[in-house]
């Protein structure tokens, strides 16, 4: 069976749907000046929520940086190469992760003392925190993606400065962040090779 054949058979989205999800998305690094509004941020978390976590867990705790004072402080963080970055784009979200996510297991897994496994074992907590927070990141962007907008995440940060800026008092460390917008697709860079099949993936038997 052919690629394309397979990818016709097992592909409940359409074409287009892919290519706005995966094939034809971008990172931006320049945005145009329309807006995003707090209904769009609100969607995104609407749709990444539903997405598996260990457990769970959902440890992600996002910030979105959008006045140009929060812009301001948060590009006092960030490292030279993403200073205009985040003073250009509609809004930066920093994916924090709640380091005491634990103290909401009760709820989002009631049906044993989840809570109890965490409070003995700090390791598996902040394996569990860093993962997990990590895979509702990457949700957030085909989230974010799928209700027509462009991301630009971004690693380059001084993480203690960004919480201390944004998280103080709480027990939430910055994991990576992302800005997101409409991108002016005109500047966008060439996209940058993929590995192939063979070179990234081993079927084991």
């Amino acid at each position: 069976m052919s690629f394309e054949n397979l990818k016709m058979e097992v592909a409940m989205l359409n074409q287009e749907a892919l290519d706005t999800l995966f094939t034809k998305a971008h990172t931006n690094t320049v945005w145009t000046d329309k807006p995003v509004t707090n209904g769009q941020l609100r969607e995104i978390y609407e749709l990444m929520k539903w997405a598996p976590t260990s457990m769970n867990s959902q440890p992600a705790r996002i910030a979105f940086i959008k006045s140009p004072e929060a812009k301001a402080k948060l590009a006092a963080c960030v490292s030279a190469g993403n200073v205009q970055k985040v003073l250009t784009a509609p809004i930066t979200a920093i994916i924090g992760m709640d380091m005491a996510f634990p103290r909401k297991m009760p709820q989002l897994f009631p049906h044993m003392d989840a809570q109890a496994l965490f409070a003995a074992n700090e390791k598996l907590t902040e394996e569990t925190a860093f993962r997990n927070s990590s895979l509702q990141g990457a949700y957030f962007i085909m989230a974010a993606r799928a209700i027509g907008l462009d991301c630009g995440p971004m690693s380059g940060f001084d993480a203690a400065k960004v919480n201390e800026a944004f998280f103080v008092g709480t027990k939430v460390q910055a994991n990576f962040i992302c800005s997101i917008g409409y991108g002016d697709h005109e500047k966008i860079k060439p996209r940058l090779p993929r590995l192939t099949f063979e070179a990234a993936c081993a079927i084991v038997l």
